[in-house]
């Protein structure tokens, strides 16, 4: 998340409006608005985030770190980007050992020391890079190859400053019975976190045989889930619920211009 995004959101959490934020820190309200908008000239001095961050009740050092991000060139923070996510899928991979609860005496006096995952994922970040896990069909189910990596490694990334999941991942439509909303080439990206409803559209993937694809989905009762293209020419795909081993809520997309 931007600086801004990240102020403008705590601010609206505490439900604080600008003048109340402008009031209790000392500096203009028009001057915290083009931070929040991201259209500040001046970057905000430490003094002024040091105070941001009392009022706004973010641990000390976060608003600092946002502001520090957004001033680097582009390419000394892709490559920041990169050794962070390049972290995550170290740190990911430990815990994945710890899960399986390994008797390797090594292993475990490597790992003990290691904080647990998740509250290593949980703080407010400026940005970060989303796995684009593989392809998935648009159109009926095929195979799907998840390249046997954990959780959050993969070939290829896109940048989304705006998901906090941390198990949120991406694909590229291929196909078009999604069109006219998703199209072939889109990179649309999935939260495992949020919860499902009837209409979502879904990854969706399955058991026996493993496959995966890109629907809408629709809850039918009696252990039933309707797969409905968005393309009218396609006709929906009706299967028992135990075979659908995964749903995963879009979020965002990213389209070809």
């Amino acid at each position: 998340m931007s600086l801004g995004s990240i102020i403008r959101n705590r601010r609206r959490e505490l439900g604080l409006t600008l003048d109340e934020v402008s009031d209790k820190i000392n500096f203009s309200k028009p001057y915290l608005s083009t931070i929040e908008t991201g259209k500040v000239k001046n970057p905000p001095s430490d003094d002024l985030l040091r105070r941001l961050e009392e009022v706004l009740e973010v641990k000390p050092g976060t608003l600092r770190h946002a502001a520090n991000i957004d001033r680097m060139p582009a390419d000394v923070r892709q490559k920041y980007e990169e050794a962070e996510t390049e972290n995550d899928r170290l740190r990911k991979l430990v815990q994945t050992i710890k899960d399986k609860k390994s008797k390797d005496k090594e292993i475990n006096e490597l790992i003990i020391n290691e904080p647990p995952f998740e509250k290593q994922i949980t703080e407010t970040r400026p940005g970060r890079l989303i796995p684009v896990i593989n392809r998935v069909s648009g159109g009926y189910p095929r195979d799907f190859d998840d390249l046997q990596y954990p959780a959050g490694f993969a070939d290829d990334y896109v940048r989304c400053p705006d998901v906090d999941d941390p198990n949120a991942f991406a694909a590229r439509v291929i196909g078009d019975s999604m069109e006219p909303k998703f199209l072939e080439g889109d990179i649309v990206i999935f939260a495992p976190n949020l919860e499902v409803r009837n209409g979502d559209d879904c990854f969706v993937r399955m058991n026996d045989p493993h496959e995966s694809t890109f629907k809408r989905v629709y809850f039918e009762g009696n252990d039933r889930v309707r797969l409905q293209p968005r393309n009218e020419k396609y006709a929906p795909l009706i299967m028992d619920a135990g075979r659908i081993n995964g749903l995963y809520r879009a979020v965002i997309k990213y389209e070809r211009l």
